[in-house]
């Protein structure tokens, strides 16, 4: 009996782990692709000569997060 009710919590507490896991790994994804590959995006996108899909992007991000902002508040 005691180690049914061990399985069982111990089931639990490794569902619970995961679950916090998958929260923690997209913040941290979310993260990085903000800091790190969207600049790097944008900036391919201007050395190689799309600098119009740069500047449309750019200002789509600004707006949203703009928007965004004003949202939350």
């Amino acid at each position: 009996m005691l180690t049914l009710i061990f399985v069982v919590l111990l089931i639990a507490v490794v569902i619970k782990i995961l679950v916090f896991a998958l929260k923690a790994a997209w913040g941290i994804t979310r993260i990085v692709l903000s800091v790190v590959l969207f600049p790097i995006i944008f900036i391919a996108l201007a050395l190689t000569g799309f600098i119009s899909v740069a500047i449309v992007g750019l200002i789509v991000v600004g707006l949203i997060s703009i928007i965004g902002g004003l949202i939350i508040k």
